[in-house]
């Protein structure tokens, strides 16, 4: 029973040395009502790699007010339309405040989220093709400029991948 109880108490100051070092890092996030905010989204990791510029795609769309706070951590907000396909209710980790006056925020190229919140990259056009040489066979690579992306941040892809996922846009 003695050792039970030594084995109990270091237990408990480990977890408050573990709780103390926790809540240094914490900041508790809260908005109001009529607040604006970014809602997260990510590109799915399945349909294009985009390189190493590719993580620095948009986190954060929009900037959207706060019609409701539902409970402690959920939020409601205002929707436009043509995102109809999302639902309206976010959890406070996705979101971020919008610092400053929200008319002042230039609205980018509006990116088609759908209901898991990710967007599919769509190509826009295809600034140059060439031909690979290895040992036994020939590769042919096109460089090919993605929808919200810079001319910098193109990527080669092989050019029948590019075929067979989009056979019209590769001619």
């Amino acid at each position: 029973m003695e050792k039970v109880k030594i084995i109990k108490e270091r237990l408990k100051t480990t977890q408050s040395h573990q709780k103390s070092y926790l809540n240094v890092r914490r900041r508790d996030l809260e908005f109001k009502e009529d607040d604006w905010v970014f809602p997260k989204v990510s590109p799915m990791k399945g349909i294009m790699r985009l390189g190493k510029r590719g993580k620095l795609g948009p986190r954060y769309v929009g900037s959207y007010i706060i019609v409701q706070m539902i409970g402690q951590v959920v939020y409601k907000l205002e929707i436009p339309p043509e995102m109809s396909l999302v639902h309206p209710v976010f959890h406070v980790s996705m979101l971020k405040k919008v610092i400053g006056d929200p008319s002042l925020i230039v609205p980018v190229e509006t990116i088609e989220a759908n209901e898991e919140l990710s967007y599919e990259e769509i190509p826009v056009a295809i600034l140059d093709r060439q031909v690979r040489k290895l040992r036994n066979k020939e590769i042919a690579s096109v460089k090919v400029l993605w929808r919200n992306q810079q001319v910098e941040d193109a990527t080669c892809k092989a050019e029948g991948d590019m075929k067979k996922k989009y056979p019209h846009f590769v001619e």
